[in-house]
């Protein structure tokens, strides 16, 4: 797959494009942000992300459209584990909710470029040493297992980013919120105001989890343009997600056990790449086709599972 400069370019300004639109006609005025518009934005955001799977079809073939559908639903589907440390995080700053949807669209840039840069890395990897495939099938088996063992009660500690304790230990922050500015003048002195803190927090956050899904989408396709695309089409949407499913997000009690059966898949599916790739060995070799059929699967039922489990729970 060779994906022209201007390719690139395009794809670039066109993302910076959507999210500055999305900054003026929804931030112009700071409100509440309320279901049906999240419903109307995601509808919009998944919307944009079908097309971009045409046009990769036109363009560069039906297979790698599949790639980019399997890539997008992967990213999106882990995402939501981001949704619940992204509302502890709020619920932890105490975020008023008119300026929810501006924490989230800033930190997710933050975390959109920082993706990139791991995007670029890992890409490299993968074109100097094939091998790197087993790291990669280790580590997400691995992150599976952690996954599958989680307590689905247990809740992440927003205190724990050591960058936003750090910032916060040296630089003066305020207590207060000052409308959505980042800094703000007390007592005749520049501070940093606790927006600029929990934007960092959610932007830095996210890396973490990216070190399970970049992987993860690399297990899918080694072509670096599909994987950022695929990053940037889930990030993008995923604060009108995060709008749309946040009185919801404690039913979705058993999504992480679908999500360590992803994981887990596609672990399996690397390493068996990396046993083809480097040795003589007559392993399978995982078509896109099938990955695309498990992570729906395995989705639709996990979160089945969640709303039969929480009817039930609210019956009792």
């Amino acid at each position: 797959m060779i994906v022209p400069a201007w390719l690139w370019a395009v794809t670039i300004i066109g993302i910076i494009g959507v999210i500055t639109l999305d900054l003026v006609i929804v931030d112009r005025r700071p409100h509440p942000f309320g279901p049906k518009e999240a419903t109307r934005w995601v509808i919009l955001y998944v919307g944009l992300a079908a097309l971009f799977a045409v046009f990769i079809g036109w363009y560069f073939g039906v297979a790698y459209s599949g790639e980019f559908i399997a890539g997008y639903l992967t990213e999106y589907s882990l995402s939501v584990d981001n949704l619940f440390v992204f509302l502890v995080i709020m619920t932890s700053f105490a975020v008023p909710a008119a300026y929810q949807h501006r924490v989230l669209l800033v930190g997710i840039v933050i975390a959109l470029i920082l993706r990139g840069i791991l995007i670029v890395v890992g890409a490299e990897l993968i074109a100097r040493f094939s091998g790197i495939f087993y790291i990669f099938g280790a580590f997400l088996l691995f992150t599976a297992w952690k996954v599958w063992l989680a307590k689905e009660d247990a809740e992440p500690d927003p205190g724990g980013n050591g960058l936003v304790r750090f910032v916060a230990r040296r630089f003066p922050t305020s207590t207060e919120f000052n409308g959505t500015r980042l800094t703000a003048i007390v007592a005749g002195h520049r501070m940093l105001t606790p927006m600029a803190l929990v934007m960092l927090a959610i932007g830095t956050t996210d890396l973490l989890f990216a070190l399970d899904s970049i992987p993860a989408v690399f297990g899918i396709t080694s072509e670096a343009y599909i994987v950022f695309t695929a990053n940037a089409f889930a990030l993008m949407g995923l604060r009108q997600l995060f709008f749309l499913l946040k009185g919801l997000l404690g039913s979705l009690k058993h999504l992480g056990k679908g999500l360590a059966i992803i994981l887990g898949f596609i672990g399996i599916k690397l390493i068996l790449q990396a046993i083809h790739e480097t040795t003589a060995l007559p392993v399978p070799v995982i078509p896109v086709w099938i990955s695309l059929v498990v992570i729906v699967t395995v989705l639709a039922v996990t979160i089945i599972w969640s709303y039969i489990s929480a009817r039930s729970t609210r019956e009792k």
